[in-house]
């Protein structure tokens, strides 16, 4: 086995965590009209539909209002990769 950095470690692991639970996919249009498919994971599925429930929202309704959530200031535009 090779040996990687800690925080390596903790990345791949999680990425194998990730690929070995069922996504959960969720098609919708995006502001521009444009199609789109979000893939999550089971928590991440879990809180759209909790957030979704609530505001009496398709998952795909709020996938669509949430695209017009401006950026968050400051933020990277292009995180570094790995």
């Amino acid at each position: 086995m090779m040996n990687f950095p800690a925080e390596e470690e903790v990345f791949l692991r999680d990425l194998v965590k990730g690929s070995r639970q069922k996504p959960h996919a969720v098609e919708w249009t995006d502001r521009d009209g444009t199609a789109r498919l979000t893939v999550l994971a089971p928590a991440d599925a879990a809180r759209l539909n909790a957030i979704a429930h609530r505001l009496g929202l398709s998952k795909s309704d709020l996938l669509r209002q949430a695209a017009h959530i401006p950026a968050a200031k400051g933020a990277p535009k292009n995180p570094p990769a790995g």
